[in-house]
């Protein structure tokens, strides 16, 4: 059963799937953009989502602080076609999207409820989702030892931020150019220290190995992760298609 996740409630009864369904994990496109490089994976995208039985979006899948789009509204309405043009030619799938801390505005959140009434086979979650014995999040929680409490409360100052200012966009191209944020990622978000927070934040919230997790499924961080093992865990990462790093497409565990 999922615990309390501040929308307040996740799913009462997480989906379960047989061993064989096909499911399929990305996060980070930070679409809008300019650093993103999302465009070149669409066709992949797109066939996996062909293919899947369920199709999980975690976090950062749009980038409204980032936006490069005139407006709020502008980013918000790119955003929910984005996702209608996913979702509906694909109705044998199940969407799930899990907000990140790039797309968590409370704007986006009242757009998805409406494509999600709209979209029978389109779930949105605040935090996390759980299906079977497998946990998906988006994974600013490596960014400190920090629990679901805080977590909601760092959320909850996103919110307020704006869109960037122009003069930052040109900081952020350059950093980009000269692959700094490459060498951060490589530095600063190393697996042991990212994948213990993880383990800690899952404890917080009951969603561990002794629950029946198995494998958990994150972003954030950039970094690709492919089956690492820690804390009777394995971790998934798909990495993100921002210039000087490379995005998977990540086959989930269903069952």
């Amino acid at each position: 059963m999922l615990l309390a996740a501040g929308r307040d409630l996740e799913l009462k009864s997480p989906p379960t799937y047989p061993p064989s369904a096909r499911g399929y994990f990305i996060s980070d496109l930070h679409l809008f953009t300019r650093r993103s490089c999302a465009e070149l994976h669409a066709t992949d995208i797109w066939a996996a989502a062909a293919d899947a039985e369920a199709f999980v979006l975690g976090g950062d899948i749009f980038d409204f602080k980032w936006s490069t789009h005139a407006t709020l509204d502008d980013s918000l309405d790119a955003a929910i076609e984005w996702l209608r043009e996913l979702v509906a030619p694909h109705p044998q799938c199940r969407f799930f999207y899990v907000l990140g801390n790039h797309d968590c505005l409370p704007a986006f959140q009242f757009r998805l409820d409406a494509l999600a009434h709209e979209l029978p086979n389109l779930d949105w979650h605040p935090y996390y989702v759980r299906i079977g014995s497998s946990l998906f999040l988006h994974g600013d929680v490596a960014d400190g030892d920090i629990d679901h409490e805080m977590l909601v409360s760092r959320r909850s100052v996103i919110h307020h931020r704006g869109s960037k200012h122009i003069v930052s966009h040109l900081m952020y191209d350059a950093v980009v150019t000269v692959r700094v944020h490459r060498l951060v990622s490589i530095v600063f978000q190393r697996a042991p220290r990212v994948v213990r927070r993880i383990l800690a934040y899952l404890d917080d919230i009951g969603h561990n190995a002794e629950s029946g997790v198995r494998n958990v499924y994150f972003g954030h961080t950039h970094a690709p992760l492919e089956e690492y093992h820690c804390g009777g865990l394995v971790f998934h990462n798909g990495g993100a298609p921002i210039k000087g790093l490379k995005l998977r497409i990540v086959k989930a565990e269903l069952s």
